[in-house]
């Protein structure tokens, strides 16, 4: 027998209630729901049943240890996993709803057996149907796309024949998608900012949306911008478990500046030994002015004291020095160590360090 269709009214519309109980009660049994999303035709499932997973396999003709997308009905879904990255909530508010699987590491409640290697796939689909039943059922629902394995995803219900759905499995016909191509698949996280299927979004802005342009100043950015950019480049590698040459690849920029600096100064001989000190070269370091253009570019601008963020919110019209902001979350000028001792160069760069490992949290 084949499984009962259901046309629907209005599929960019808000669905009624008896539809979305019907559908539920269909997935809750361990049987499957054919429907459309903004981008092609998902076929769906209960996530925590394996029964019904199984039947997913044999739908799709697709080997059981593959991972399956999580689908979920609002943004807060994020808080399920057991971290969820700044650089992931930004792409999250910048891109969802819409046509965006997110591959993360950890694995929520209810979806241990969808994810794979300790990452879970989760999607929250624009297309009101399908997001209104993610949201309304009382478990966890994996979505992939309606078509057997290695073929091309159906974008009209019309498609869905190659799929072996049952008399117990349920079809939502909501006409043709309206992007017709599949979602972008994006794994973030542990090292990793690759795309795993490209769909329709550009690596490059969602880089940008992920990552953050920070930039440090100082008086003439010899001493402790310098320093800063070099520590903040050092930990920011540390954290995203990857090289200092590769935090363009999740999207970072770093930078530092002086308000007062003239252009190609070395960094001072004591502030590179004090960074020596710690594993890393500043010696290439070249200083730089605060031009107006380069402050604007920025998403952040950490200031040493207050009189240099005094001087470069002059700098720009009244109302876009929002992003300008003191290094030290307590609102402490950092002294600067020019004419100090060595050791005075390092407790200088402990102080800026102890300052970026605060600020960690906030960028990735």
């Amino acid at each position: 027998m084949s499984p009962k269709t259901l046309k629907l009214a209005d599929p960019s519309g808000e669905p009624s209630r008896p539809l979305l109980e019907e559908a539920t009660a269909v997935l809750a049994a361990g049987s499957l729901v054919a429907l459309p999303t903004e981008t092609v035709y998902g076929v769906a499932a209960r996530a925590d049943d394996p029964r019904a997973l199984e039947r997913l396999c044999r739908a799709k003709g697709r080997p059981l240890e593959m991972p399956w997308t999580w689908h979920v009905g609002s943004i807060e879904a994020l808080e399920a996993y057991p971290s969820c990255s700044p650089m992931v909530r930004r792409l999250a508010e910048r891109y969802w709803p819409g046509p965006m699987t997110l591959v993360l590491p950890g694995v929520p409640k209810g979806l241990e057996l969808s994810s794979k290697d300790d990452w879970c796939g989760v999607r929250y689909t624009a297309e009101p149907v399908a997001r209104a039943l993610c949201t309304y059922a009382p478990f966890p629902v994996v979505m992939t796309s309606a078509n057997r394995h290695g073929e091309r995803p159906a974008t009209v219900a019309e498609g869905l024949g190659p799929l072996e759905l049952g008399d117990a499995d349920l079809i939502l016909d909501g006409g043709a998608t309206r992007l017709q191509e599949a979602s972008t698949i994006l794994r973030i996280g542990r090292g990793r900012f690759e795309f795993l299927r490209e769909g329709l979004h550009d690596l490059a802005a969602l880089r940008r949306t992920a990552g953050l342009r920070i930039g440090f100043a100082c008086t003439g950015n010899t001493c402790r911008s310098p320093m800063a950019e070099g520590l903040a480049r050092h930990m920011l590698a540390e954290r995203l478990q990857c090289d200092r040459e590769s935090l363009g690849d999740f999207g970072f920029e770093v930078c530092s500046m002086g308000v007062f600096a003239s252009s190609g100064s070395p960094a001072s001989p004591s502030a590179v030994s004090a960074l020596e000190e710690r594993g890393f070269d500043i010696s290439h370091h070249r200083s730089s002015p605060a031009l107006p253009e380069v402050i604007q570019s920025l998403d952040e601008l950490y200031c040493l004291t207050q009189g240099h963020k005094s001087a470069l919110e002059l700098v720009l019209p009244p109302g876009r020095g929002g992003h300008i902001r003191l290094l030290d979350p307590e609102l402490g000028d950092i002294p600067d160590p020019i004419g100090g001792t060595a050791a005075d160069y390092v407790r200088c760069a402990a102080k800026i360090a102890s300052c970026i490992e605060m600020h960690l949290p906030e960028w990735v």
